[in-house]
């Protein structure tokens, strides 16, 4: 039991997604509790799917013992498929609120515009440009 090559890939993945939150995107997702409940969620059906394929009774998706460091959870699953997990779901929510981020800081301002969404109200009919209300 080596572990190299499935537990030592599950543990890197898990600390590159952290490290990659913690010192480049910086989404503050990891003191969201909405992140957390999701994980709750997501690693509940992960138990049941993940449980079923790989159970011991019957499995449908088997491992090299030499790969893994044979510590299973909650119905014969893995370790390293919940650390695997844990950084794939994280990873795409960091994407998720890094390009909402960005979204934002490149959305046109629509601080000029008032209430109303027509940017021209307030202007004298003459300076105003001709609309199609004006044209009937």
């Amino acid at each position: 039991m080596t572990g190299l090559g499935y537990t030592v890939p599950a543990a890197a993945s898990v600390v590159a997604v952290c490290a990659w939150e913690l010192a480049v995107l910086r989404t503050g997702l990891f003191r969201k509790p909405a992140y957390w409940l999701t994980l709750v969620i997501v690693a509940g059906f992960q138990i049941l799917v993940d449980g079923w394929l790989t159970k011991l009774s019957a499995p449908i998706v088997e491992y090299a013992p030499r790969q893994m460091t044979g510590l299973r959870g909650p119905w014969d699953i893995p370790v390293e498929d919940f650390l695997f997990g844990f950084a794939l779901v994280t990873s795409a929510l960091l994407l998720w609120e890094w390009q909402g981020r960005r979204a934002k800081r490149t959305a046109p301002s629509t601080d000029s515009v008032p209430p109303g969404g027509r940017p021209d109200r307030g202007q004298p009919d003459s300076q105003r440009p001709a609309s199609r209300e004006d044209t009937r």
